[in-house]
């Protein structure tokens, strides 16, 4: 009889060293997120249905809490690790592009890369290449992918088959649209490109818009796309769109889109469900694959979106729980709940097999487009990732938009941006050594 108390005794041990908490103690974890109304409900029910299954089971609670916008977030995160309050940290946070050098930099980043090492088990293989590739910088993958996106063209169906028109693949084939609606009142096109946008039509055209693979493996230092006279290409093609009278110089607003005032806009894939809620009735809205350049122009365009991180603050257990949270929240179920939800991609390939994620095709198959899309988009195509972000972004927009409002020759533009961009890059490696 001892020898049996003994051996019960023994494994009820090795059961709570795995767990890492006692059976009266229940191990609870911080999640801070950045999804909000019809979003935020869905990630509320996932967080709920964990703590009720899963969690439960081992002894692990979740308390999710929004933080507003995933730049407020990063700011969020920056103010506490500039300030050495990184015990105020959470254990998991939804993260996205403009976060990935810091949270990398930041000491206590606890990477995918060191959860493989402690936990083998830590499955990723169901995950897509070009959705996981997306976390990567300078050789380490920083988190899992979570609400995963592509840019896709929106496009008022209706509108488009009363003209007996097709939907473009190109720019000159939406200039040609123009005349089909110059008595319309709409915009066929509205659009500012930014740094996101034109890394992927650089990528079209076979190249890369920073060096070190557009800052994936290494701080970029310069445009790499001026000697190869890809952004002379692209500069072109955009004015001769402006000239056509299909292109408005304007962000392609998605309130005015759904209000039928614009034919075509580029937005994240995530945008789907929300912009078809607005719409309701008014018209038919269908889903197209980012545009290409030109003829010659590859398809593609990156994944973006965001990815959940977690920290290191010390405490092995509470690791332990991160990780079996993240794998909970990047599974098929509940990737394709995500998706079905908002639009977003599933980022596991078997939520493919899931009877919701089916069920929204078959009655929406223009859903299809931004998973196809993504799987097509060739590797070589990388998402750009610089230090300073927000700089780099707008001066994007503004060289470009500075374009058509003054009609500066393409060359004239190429000059002023490589000199304010590559301004910006060495201005912020001289202060960040």
């Amino acid at each position: 009889m001892m020898k049996k108390l003994t051996a019960l005794f023994f494994s009820m041990v090795l059961l709570l060293s795995v767990s890492g908490c006692t059976a009266e103690e229940t191990q609870t974890i911080t999640f801070w997120h950045s999804m909000s109304e019809n979003a935020g409900v869905m990630l509320d029910e996932l967080v709920n249905t964990f703590n009720e299954t899963v969690g439960k089971e081992n002894g692990i609670r979740v308390d999710a809490i929004y933080q507003g916008s995933y730049t407020d977030a990063t700011t969020k995160m920056n103010n506490m690790l500039s300030s050495s309050q990184e015990n105020l940290l959470p254990e998991v946070m939804q993260l996205d592009a403009t976060g990935k050098v810091n949270y990398l930099s930041s000491g206590v980043a606890y990477t995918v890369d060191q959860a493989l090492e402690d936990d083998p088990a830590f499955d990723l293989s169901q995950l897509l290449p070009a959705a996981l590739g997306n976390w990567q910088l300078n050789g380490v993958q920083l988190g899992v992918p979570f609400a995963t996106s592509t840019t896709v063209m929106y496009y008022n169906k209706t509108l488009l088959q009363e003209k007996g028109a097709q939907v473009p693949e190109t720019f000159q084939d939406i200039a040609a649209l123009a005349p089909l609606f110059e008595n319309d009142n709409v915009s066929v096109y509205a659009d500012l490109p930014n740094s996101p946008s034109l890394s992927n039509w650089m990528g079209q055209l076979g190249s890369l818009l920073v060096d070190h693979e557009n800052g994936n493996s290494g701080n970029a230092t310069a445009l790499a796309c001026v000697e190869n006279g890809a952004l002379l290409t692209f500069l072109q093609e955009w004015k001769n769109l402006y000239q056509s009278g299909a292109l408005e110089n304007a962000e392609g607003s998605q309130e005015r889109f759904a209000a039928g005032q614009i034919v075509f806009i580029c937005a994240s894939s995530s945008k789907a469900a929300g912009l078809k809620n607005t719409i309701g009735d008014t018209f038919e809205m269908g889903i197209a694959q980012f545009p290409r350049v030109n003829e010659d122009a590859m398809k593609g365009s990156t994944a973006s979106g965001s990815c959940l991180v977690m920290f290191d603050k010390g405490d092995d257990a509470k690791k332990a729980a991160a990780r079996l949270f993240v794998s909970y929240m990047t599974g098929a179920q509940a990737q394709a709940r995500v998706a079905v939800a908002t639009g977003y991609i599933p980022a596991n390939a078997a939520s493919a097999e899931d009877a919701a994620y089916q069920a929204l095709l078959q009655e929406y198959p223009d859903y299809s487009v931004s998973l196809t899309q993504l799987t097509e988009t060739p590797g070589s195509m990388r998402s750009v990732t610089v230090g300073p972000a927000k700089d780099f972004y707008y001066a994007i927009q503004n060289n470009v938009s500075d374009m058509l409002t003054y009609d500066l020759s393409p060359e004239e533009t190429l000059s002023l941006m490589a000199d304010e961009l590559n301004g910006l890059l060495y201005q912020y490696n001289l202060a960040n050594p």
